[in-house]
């Protein structure tokens, strides 16, 4: 829309005046243009100069072609002299095109005329801020998408993190001694399925543990002994840890039924390579000083490692397990005891262990007390075994056309003889020497002339061959020797020994 204007047009000057002027002929005080010290008037500039307020005014320019109305702001002059118009009827076919309308200059009768906008340059600083505006759009979106895939993926690794968290309890758990019901132990053995082997106690079975961990599972006869042996293995193996002794890892005491669960050992015993058929130097030398040495630091572990010496009073090839490695572990404590390392006190109301293999003093009082050498005498067995592969043993052979294969060795050592067994290699004789002595040295007939373990285990890993021991089957000719002859030997300062009492057959400690 817009104004026009149909009264009288003139011209008009501009005075700004101290004072009202005394003329009549103006138009004002024009307000908008004058101050507080100051007003502004009009005076037509067709009057003459001689009418001009020239005393107290000042001329300030002239305007032209104005109406009247604008200074003199009478309202009954807008009803005459001003006209508000529309542009709607004038500008419609303007508009529908697109463009814009104005009056025709010195048109009549108001007509218009249609007129194009000029596009304004694009500005660039728009165009910028526009840019800045979608840069930093796409970067929050991307840092949004980035934060939500990082929460993501923290979320699925602590996820992660807690589920393998939560399977390695399980799996620790596993490998505690844990309790199982007979249920459990047909599930883990598949209702008994891949039977290892049958001793005097009980049924071996493979079996395997929900997670995937092979074990052994001993199934005991209900119907031989009173459950010591059960008893034993739990509270011995059960609470100790080492590398050269079987782990429990579980039992089962569901009413008459038990079992006894052990990590399985692929390798089974260390009896398969040295009885007859298998020799062992089939395993060569080298690997049967090292087994020795395992054996060694496992029983010595058992004497002086747990909170209570632990003696095991059946050490023998049968009972030592070999594992994927051919590492040794000492396993099958049901003969074991436990007592108090600063003084040992154990009840025997029989002779236990295997024929062979078991000390004298096991048999009589008349040899010695029973002590933790009982096992270090089993142990020379054993060590005398790996070297002959068990031929001609005997406990004492009765036929003069037979050969106590350890005095045998014995007598060839003591006569400076070489040992006739097939050995190739210069390095491997002197493992084999070495074996034999050190098992000599454990079997001697008297507990107190027997090494401790620690000083078997420097024997077989030193470096300088151990020195030949006394006799052991001297003292074994006459029963009427008296144990105290042996008072003055090398190793009587280190037996600690553990006498006899009457009672019943349990564990004891002080």
């Amino acid at each position: 829309m817009f104004y026009q204007y149909n009264g009288e047009a003139s011209g008009y000057t501009l005075f700004n005046c101290s004072a009202k002027p005394e003329a009549n002929s103006y138009s004002g005080p024009i307000t908008c243009l004058g101050s507080s010290k100051y007003q502004v008037y009009a005076f037509r500039s067709f009057y003459s100069v001689s009418e001009f307020p020239l005393s107290s005014c000042v001329k300030m320019y002239n305007i032209s072609d104005v109406s009247e109305v604008i200074f003199r702001g009478l309202p009954e002059y807008y009803t005459d002299d001003t006209q508000l118009h529309l542009s709607k009827p004038f500008c419609g076919n303007c508009e529908s095109t697109g463009k814009q309308c104005r009056f025709k200059n010195n048109g009549t009768n108001n007509e218009t005329e249609c007129f194009e906008i000029p596009k304004q340059p694009e500005n660039d600083n728009g165009a910028s801020k526009k840019r800045v505006i979608l840069g930093v759009s796409i970067g929050l979106f991307s840092f949004v998408l980035v934060v939500v895939a990082l929460y993501g993926f923290y979320r699925v690794k602590k996820r992660n993190e807690n589920k393998r968290i939560e399977q390695f309890l399980e799996d620790y758990k596993a490998l505690r001694p844990a309790r199982y019901s007979y249920a459990d132990i047909k599930k883990i053995t598949n209702g008994f399925r891949s039977k290892l082997g049958k001793g005097g106690y009980g049924t071996v079975f493979k079996g395997k543990l929900s997670n995937d961990i092979l074990v052994a599972v001993k199934v005991l006869n209900n119907i031989k002994g009173n459950g010591d042996e059960f008893i034993n293995e739990v509270s011995t193996i059960g609470k100790i840890h080492h590398v050269n002794v079987v782990r429990l890892v579980g039992y089962c005491a569901d009413g008459y039924r038990r079992a006894l669960v052990y990590e399985f050992l692929p390798n089974d015993s260390l009896n398969k390579f040295i009885s007859s058929g298998n020799q062992s130097h089939t395993l060569g030398w080298e690997k049967l000083h090292k087994i020795a040495l395992g054996i060694a630091k496992g029983i010595d572990y058992l004497h002086q490692g747990c909170n209570q010496r632990i003696l095991h009073f059946d050490i023998k090839p049968h009972n030592i397990l070999l594992d994927h490695n051919l590492s040794p572990k000492v396993a099958d404590f049901g003969l074991a005891k436990m007592c108090s390392k600063d003084q040992s006190v154990v009840t025997m109301t029989a002779a236990r262990g295997t024929i062979g293999y078991i000390a004298p003093e096991v048999f009589s009082r008349n040899f010695g007390k029973v002590s933790y050498k009982s096992d270090i005498y089993s142990f020379g067995m054993l060590l005398l075994d790996l070297v002959g592969g068990r031929k001609n043993f005997h406990a004492r052979a009765t036929d003069s056309s037979q050969v106590y294969f350890p005095e045998w060795m014995y007598n060839q050592l003591d006569k400076g003889e070489d040992i006739e067994i097939q050995i190739e290699r210069e390095e491997d004789t002197k493992i084999a020497k070495r074996l034999i002595i050190v098992g000599l040295w454990c079997i001697q007939w008297y507990p107190a002339d027997r090494p401790s373990m620690k000083v078997v285990i420097q024997m077989l890993d030193g470096e300088n061959m151990p020195v030949m021991p006394p006799n052991p089957f001297a003292a074994s000719e006459s029963a009427n020797i008296n144990t105290t002859a042996t008072s003055g030997s090398l190793f009587s300062g280190d037996l600690d020994s553990i006498s006899e009492t009457n009672g019943s057959n349990n564990l004891v400690s002080s």
